[in-house]
């Protein structure tokens, strides 16, 4: 195991972070930070002040998942590639949070085979299929480029202690119940004016910095946000991300503002909004393996593709498990 650094400020801070998560924790679900790994409890990243100094590469990684424009942007200082979000804008707090889209899991369980490619995956695949989706790149950078080896680095920093194979109690986005009922984007979009449109805006451009670099809100439709292949285009995605961290700021996994049957709607209303729209044709090579929220066709199922979008799911379920015998 690698030393972690401390001062007396980063110390006192974590501390304090661990006695809020832990006194907003029921006894099953006290936080466990990466250095110590149970799987019966909640995990939460180091924050960026504990990685040790003369680790630079996981520094450098931490910046550009903070402040990815500035770095990868339209006017980004390495490569212009980017739609102008920051990775942390959809993994919050540099991917440290429950429940927050954390990287948690990512040096435990990568390399994976994912049916979504039909091959075995890297985690260089990976962040670059976040590149080329969420931020809408042209392209990824390269594999063998300081910026992919940082952002790795970062990633297998913040996962040591976890074992392989083994994923943390939080990882990534919860999965919150189906409905019995389709998702509704009419009933979404009132719960986004009362909700979301304060920072995300009227017309979901969000609120960039004041140096124009990045957003403070990111854009939730339109030529800057995620396009068609993001993860975040499967409405589940979206339900669970807003469920336990929407509005910004103001909530956390245990305390959430939203039902789940808000979640579902606004997470359909977003989605129902004009995107840039990409098609990777390697995708899916199994059609039979698409998540049942998969909103493009073809299907092996025989449902529509206005129900794989917005539901009701549990009649696909069903189906594809009297298909199977399962």
């Amino acid at each position: 195991m690698k030393p972690i650094y401390f001062n007396k400020i980063s110390v006192v801070l974590f501390a304090l972070a661990l006695i809020i998560y832990s006194c907003n924790s029921s006894s099953n679900s006290q936080v466990v930070a990466n250095t110590d790994f149970d799987s019966t409890r909640l995990w939460v990243g180091w924050n960026q002040y504990h990685i040790p100094e003369k680790d630079s590469l996981a520094r450098y990684g931490h910046e550009l998942i903070a402040n990815t424009s500035y770095y990868l942007g339209p006017k980004g200082i390495v490569k212009q590639i980017t739609n102008g979000m920051n990775c942390q804008n959809c993994h919050l707090n540099g991917g440290t949070i429950p429940w927050g889209n954390n990287y948690g899991a990512v040096r435990s369980l990568y390399p994976q085979f994912r049916a979504r490619s039909g091959s075995l995956e890297t985690i260089v695949k990976r962040i670059s299929d976040c590149m080329e989706r969420s931020l809408n790149a042209d392209k990824a950078i390269d594999s063998n480029s300081k910026e992919m080896k940082s952002i790795i680095a970062y990633m297998n920093w913040l996962g040591d202690g976890i074992p392989k194979g083994r994923k943390p109690k939080g990882s990534g986005i919860m999965d919150l119940t189906y409905l019995d009922r389709a998702a509704d984007p009419q009933k979404g979009q009132i719960v986004y004016t009362s909700k979301c449109q304060r920072c995300h805006g009227a017309n979901g451009q969000g609120q960039p910095n004041i140096d124009e670099i990045g957003y403070q809100y990111p854009p939730l439709w339109g030529e800057n946000s995620y396009n068609t292949a993001a993860g975040l285009y499967r409405i589940s995605r979206f339900a669970g991300y807003v469920k336990n961290n929407m509005p910004f700021g103001e909530v956390e996994y245990h305390n959430p503002q939203l039902t789940d049957e808000e979640a579902w709607d606004v997470a359909a209303f977003v989605n129902s909004q004009s995107r840039p729209s990409k098609i990777f044709k390697e995708d899916w090579p199994d059609i039979s393996k698409k998540p049942v929220d998969h909103p493009f066709e073809p299907f092996a199922d025989g449902f529509s593709e206005e129900q794989h979008k917005y539901g009701p799911f549990k009649p696909i379920i069903a189906a594809r498990k009297n298909k199977s015998g399962k």
